[in-house]
């Protein structure tokens, strides 16, 4: 049994991580709020996070900038389809290889890092795979009968693409969270670049989060308790398994971690039915975004935690996570919810369309766009006949 962390060491170094490293990025980087909220969960659980998006979205630039705000030693890598094992763990030494030993120098290099930015991650190619994979998934890097356990604190891929095939699929799976980066709406353009000009007139920031800090975030993730959330959790894995969605027992065993930091990352040493909002970043491709939030808030309003529950104020214990509610306030992708229609109506024998249908539907009032929603809503009615009369004549 792990010795006892004092609540109170919780609540300083999530208030450390807040002031000294989330919030200055949030400033610097406009419109990317989420997605630095996502990045320091990962961080304090100790897990692997993918950003998906275009060239030029400020995928390098999020990492750069939470690597910069960290007191360790960083790698960042841009793989191709011809990156060599050296080229991320490290040349044979030579002058052990004139021995006949053979060592690695994994100086400056992946091994010795703790924190690890791959960029075009699904470039990998089969010379560097399973290293990477046993790298990413264990913190162990072999190659011969060297075995080394690696102080990586967390590892980010990005990439403008999804995996195509089953080796890098299982590349994919390596990280338990995953969360697009687009550009910023036009609306904050404006701001974008103002931001942008003023990094461009100041040097980089220096370090503000001692590694050690890093590391004892991670430690405090394990004390947590969560007793509250699990069956609600468990409710969730069900619903999602049966819509549809493929969630090994490893992969919903793994995401309690991050439930878990979302609560220390709030100075709480127990979770709740709110930190479950870490769960709509799972998805596999972008359009089962949706339905994870659909999911979700039917959980969330069974068992509490959702938008209409109280909000403790700032410094109690009990406070929110600021991501709680972040689907409220920007509301549902209609695009993302058009998507899923489309899945439904393809199968509408399948057991679980009619409850996906009304959890959409419900969804449906948040659309911002007067057209959208009544485009979308007009496309729930059109559905719901159809599954009827599958359903009649199945019968």
């Amino acid at each position: 049994m792990n010795a006892a962390i004092d609540p109170a060491e919780i609540t300083h170094l999530a208030a450390n991580l807040r002031r000294d490293v989330l919030e200055p990025i949030k400033e610097r980087l406009i419109g990317k709020d989420e997605i630095v909220e996502v990045l320091g969960v990962a961080l304090t659980a100790g897990e692997n996070a993918f950003l998906l998006g275009p060239p030029g979205t400020g995928k390098s630039a999020l990492v750069s900038e939470l690597a910069g705000r960290l007191h360790g030693r960083s790698f960042d890598y841009l793989l191709t389809r011809f990156t060599e094992p050296s080229e991320l763990f490290g040349p044979f030494d030579l002058r052990r290889l004139r021995d006949g030993d053979l060592v690695t120098n994994t100086e400056g290099m992946l091994p010795e890092a703790d924190f690890v930015f791959l960029d075009e991650l699904l470039n990998a190619n089969s010379a560097i795979l399973n290293s990477l994979l046993l790298a990413l998934n264990e913190r162990v890097f072999r190659r011969g009968k060297e075995r080394v356990r690696l102080p990586m604190l967390m590892a980010v891929g990005a990439s403008n693409r999804l995996p195509e095939d089953d080796a890098l699929a299982a590349l994919f799976d390596r990280f338990l969270l995953r969360v697009r980066c687009d550009n910023v709406i036009t609306d904050r353009l404006g701001e974008v670049l103002a931001a942008g000009w003023k990094r461009e007139q100041h040097d980089p920031p220096a370090p503000s989060l001692d590694i050690e800090d890093a590391r004892r975030l991670q430690a405090c993730v394990t004390h947590v308790d969560l007793t509250e959330m699990l069956p609600a959790y468990g409710k969730l894995i069900s619903r999602l398994r049966t819509a549809g969605m493929e969630l090994s027992d490893r992969r919903a065993v793994r995401l309690q971690k991050t439930i878990a930091a979302s609560a220390v990352t709030c100075g709480r040493t127990h979770a709740t039915v709110s930190d479950l909002w870490i769960m709509r970043y799972i998805w596999d491709t972008p359009d089962q975004e949706e339905l994870l939030a659909a999911q979700l808030a039917s959980v969330q309003a069974e068992f509490g935690g959702g938008a209409d529950d109280p909000i403790p104020p700032e410094g109690d214990e009990l406070q929110r996570h600021p991501m709680a509610d972040h689907h409220m306030e920007s509301g549902p992708d209609p695009e993302q919810l058009s998507r899923l229609l489309d899945r439904i109506a393809d199968e509408p024998q399948a057991p679980a369309s009619a409850d996906t249908l009304s959890l959409v539907a419900a969804r449906l009032n948040w659309v911002q766009t007067d057209a959208a929603r009544e485009h979308l809503q007009s496309r729930v009615t059109e559905i719901r006949e159809s599954i009827r009369l599958t359903q009649e004549a199945t019968t």
